[in-house]
């Protein structure tokens, strides 16, 4: 029984920390469309081609959200390959974040390494982020710190396994409550014999005979 409320717990939890992460892929797909408006108005459709930044923003959103959708899967469904994989996908986000912050902060060239914006709208980002820093600074934490919980969840929710109560590993685990059953049907089966078919085997056995002797 506590085992069953823990479970329940870990699984509600696994779900509200992953809605933060669907949040952020849901802002950054608004905001890529927003992008996407402005460019259309500003180019027209002399250029079809979006920039990078644009594209980079729509795809991170669509694969945050695609994360955020596995694992609410994964945590209701407490499946040992599904969660395993949103743990995977989460780490993968985790490095690549890492891999951006470290080249930022290490590198004072690092601006050199993305290609030329022409919108402008990645200089108006980083004004943005250095204008309202602490907002961001939170923010962002808040964001890692819950891809780091949901990783840490999804390992317990995946050593825990499913509900033993719901889920079976094989038919092998029915077998045992089937065959009273079956035994008692067996027991309390009664045959009963149609007299309409018994007295027409006796007919044909004395014509039969009746044939032999003669």
């Amino acid at each position: 029984m506590m085992g069953r409320m823990a479970r329940s717990c870990l699984q509600s939890v696994l779900k509200l920390v992953n809605s933060v992460i669907g949040l952020a892929g849901m802002g950054m797909i608004l905001y890529s469309l927003w992008m996407i408006r402005v460019w259309l108005k500003q180019i027209g459709s002399s250029d079809s081609n979006l920039p990078w930044f644009i594209i980079t923003f729509l795809i991170l959103g669509v694969f945050f959200c695609f994360v955020t959708c596995s694992g609410h899967i994964a945590a209701e469904t407490v499946n040992g390959h599904c969660l395993s994989c949103y743990t995977v996908l989460v780490f993968l986000i985790l490095i690549l974040e890492a891999a951006v912050v470290a080249d930022i902060f290490l590198n004072r060239s690092w601006e050199e390494d993305f290609p030329e914006d022409p919108t402008g709208k990645f200089d108006e980002l980083k004004n943005f982020i250095k204008s309202n820093a602490d907002m961001c600074e939170w923010v962002s934490i808040s964001v890692v710190a819950a891809q780091a919980i949901s990783i840490f969840l999804a390992i317990v929710l995946r050593a825990l396994g499913p509900d033993p109560g719901n889920y079976y590993d094989s038919d092998d685990d029915l077998v045992p409550a089937r065959l009273p059953l079956l035994r008692n049907q067996s027991q309390h089966a009664s045959y009963s014999i149609d007299p309409n078919l018994s007295q027409q085997g006796v007919s044909w056995n004395i014509k039969i005979n009746d044939k032999a002797n003669n």
